[in-house]
């Protein structure tokens, strides 16, 4: 019987460290990245849905979201500076992007190529939900660089205002709603968490009595 290395692939990508060109306080592999990215996006379309009325599919984008960097585990994490220092630079990228998709692609057993293959090939013509997994994948990054400041890292002051720069230039009412509302727990402590917890717990004053 044949033996396929999809999965074993996949879970390798826990061992592809992110930021390396930054001093982390708190190290982040593109495993933790992937799933990150699928829960926003999932949150994002959700938002686009239910507050919005939008006709979007929240599973649809986090499936998509999910493995927007399988590659990663063939090619490793090129950090954005370097691969967008220059056109011909990125374009070369794009080229090594596409022949590890390939062979990730190669090791799919044959009975699952048709629900893979979009996935790992980015085959879509859906540009809007293409632009749900953008837009969480740059979200991610910034809430990296919110919590990462909060912890007294001044090395991603730069890295969040661009990322704030990247998100603007989105135009997206549901990132909006999103900073307003779910963003700034990320700069609290967990005792701070727990604390407006217990704020917004009435039981608690009942319990008392």
């Amino acid at each position: 019987m044949q033996q396929h290395h999809f999965l074993a692939y996949l879970y390798r990508l826990r061992y592809i460290e992110r930021w390396s060109l930054m001093r982390n306080s708190t190290r982040e592999n593109v495993a933790e990245h992937s799933y990150h990215t699928a829960l926003l996006a999932h949150l994002l379309c959700t938002i686009a849905r239910d507050v919005f009325g939008r006709d979007v599919d929240p599973d649809k984008a986090a499936s998509r979201a999910l493995f927007h960097d399988a590659t990663e585990v063939i090619t490793g994490d090129i950090p954005t500076p370097v691969k967008h220092h220059n056109p011909a630079l990125l374009s070369n990228f794009r080229d090594l992007e596409r022949l590890a998709a390939e062979r990730l692609l190669g090791t799919v057993p044959p009975e699952l190529l048709n629900a893979y293959e979009p996935l790992l090939m980015r085959q879509s013509q859906d540009d809007e939900m293409n632009r749900y997994v953008k837009a969480a994948d740059i979200l991610d990054g910034y809430l990296k660089c919110v919590s990462e400041m909060s912890a007294g890292n001044r090395e991603f002051a730069t890295a969040r205002r661009q990322f704030e720069e990247r998100l603007a230039a989105l135009g997206m009412p549901e990132i909006d709603w999103f900073l307003n509302r779910l963003a700034p727990s990320f700069e609290k402590t967990i005792d701070e968490l727990s604390e407006r917890e217990r704020e917004d717990d009435p039981g608690d004053d009942a319990d008392a009595d």
